[in-house]
């Protein structure tokens, strides 16, 4: 038996991915967006004492808590509930 072409083109995916490639390197270039931070920004950005004297704080209370020696002066609290509420 004899198999006789029939008149198809080749095909060849890699070819057609290579020509879509191509085709966007031609393409020009749009102009990309651009962030720039101040050094305001910065600064802001950069861990601050209150942060790290907050976090000692919290490991002095965490340590009262687990010796004992933590003592809740209810007169205290109140006050300052009644502050932050009354702002």
């Amino acid at each position: 038996m004899k198999i006789n072409k029939m008149n198809i083109p080749p095909v060849n995916p890699y070819r057609t991915n290579q020509v879509k490639s191509e085709q966007a390197n031609n393409q020009p270039k749009m102009n990309r967006d651009k962030l720039e931070i101040s050094s305001q920004a910065k600064q802001l950005s950069e861990v601050s004492t209150f942060a790290a004297e907050r976090k000692e704080r919290i490991q002095e209370l965490k340590a009262q808590i687990k010796s004992g020696e933590y003592k809740v002066e209810p007169e205290k609290l109140a006050e300052n509930l009644i502050k932050y509420y009354k702002k």
